[in-house]
């Protein structure tokens, strides 16, 4: 294995433990660690908060950046060699 497949493989790991994470604190309906945190922010006319859409964002980039690891790794990584 290369150096770049080892830092990929590091880098796919702990995007898959931030990914876990942030998707346990977006909230169900109405409840959950986002509206426990937010509870004093103003909300936008959609009834979204500040902190539920940061998470939005930090959900998406965090999967997307799974997915480019993940397609490196399926193109790159051969176990045993």
């Amino acid at each position: 294995m290369n150096a770049f497949i080892i830092f990929t493989i590091i880098v796919h790991m702990i995007v898959s433990v931030g990914l876990i994470v942030f998707i346990l604190l977006h909230s169900g309906k109405g409840t959950g660690v986002s509206s426990m945190l937010g509870a004093a922010l103003p909300t936008t006319s959609t009834g979204t908060g500040i902190i539920e859409k940061n998470l939005d964002r930090i959900t998406i980039v965090l999967s997307l950046i799974f997915a480019v690891t993940l397609l490196i790794l399926m193109v790159g990584y051969s176990p045993g060699a």
